[in-house]
C-alpha cells in the first residue's frame, strides 16, 4: 500500500508575487520537511502547478479573479526556490483552474493501492480544498489528510472555515 503527498501550487506568484501574501512563505520549511519524510519512507510525492497563459484575463477565472498570475514561462509560474530541488524528480500536474482533473485521473488509476493522500500548499480556501475534495472522490477509500500548518490563505477566517469544511467531507485535518 502506498501513501502520496500532493504539494499544491507552491509557486512564486502565491508566495511573493502577484497573489502573494504575508505568511505564505512560513509554510515552506514544513512542506520541505514533509517532502523529505515521504521520500525517505519510499512514498510518492507529486505536485501541481497553477498554469495560465497570456489569455488569462479572457478566461472565466480571469474575469472573476482579474489578477494575472502563474503565466507559463513567467517568473511567477516557477516553484519557490526552496522546493525546486526537492520536487525536481516528482510527477507534476499543470492545471488551468483550481482543481486538477489530471490529478484525479492519476489518483483514481492507482486508488486500490493508496492508503492515504496528504495535501499541502497554497491557497487553502481555493486550490488546496479543490484538490483535497478531488482526491477524496478519486480515492474514496484512502484517508485524505490536510495538515493545517502546511497550508495558508490570504484570509485567516476563510482558512479556518476551509479546515472546518474539509472535516465535514471526511478529510482528516491535522
Amino acid at each position: 500500500m502506498r501513501k502520496i503527498l500532493v504539494v499544491v501550487d507552491c509557486q512564486k506568484d502565491f508566495i511573493d508575487g502577484a497573489l502573494g501574501f504575508d505568511g505564505a512563505e512560513l509554510i515552506l520549511p514544513g512542506i520541505l520537511e514533509k517532502i523529505r519524510e515521504y521520500k525517505d519512507n519510499g512514498d510518492e510525492v507529486i505536485y501541481t502547478l497553477d498554469t495560465h497563459h497570456e489569455n488569462y484575463m479572457q478566461t472565466q477565472e480571469g474575469r472573476n479573479l482579474p489578477v494575472p498570475h502563474c503565466i507559463k514561462g513567467s517568473a511567477g509560474f516557477e516553484l519557490d526556490e526552496s522546493l525546486k530541488e526537492a520536487l525536481k524528480d516528482c510527477r507534476a500536474f499543470e492545471k488551468p483552474t483550481f482543481g486538477s482533473l489530471d490529478l484525479a485521473n492519476y489518483l483514481n488509476s492507482v486508488s486500490e493501492d493508496i492508503t492515504s493522500v496528504e495535501v499541502c500548499g497554497l491557497v487553502s480556501n481555493i486550490c488546496v480544498i479543490s484538490n483535497a475534495i478531488i482526491a477524496k472522490a478519486a480515492a474514496p477509500e484512502a484517508e485524505i489528510i490536510v495538515d493545517s500548518k502546511l497550508t495558508a490563505s490570504f484570509d485567516a477566517a476563510r482558512h479556518e472555515e476551509t479546515l472546518d469544511l474539509l472535516k465535514g467531507v471526511q478529510v482528516t485535518v491535522l
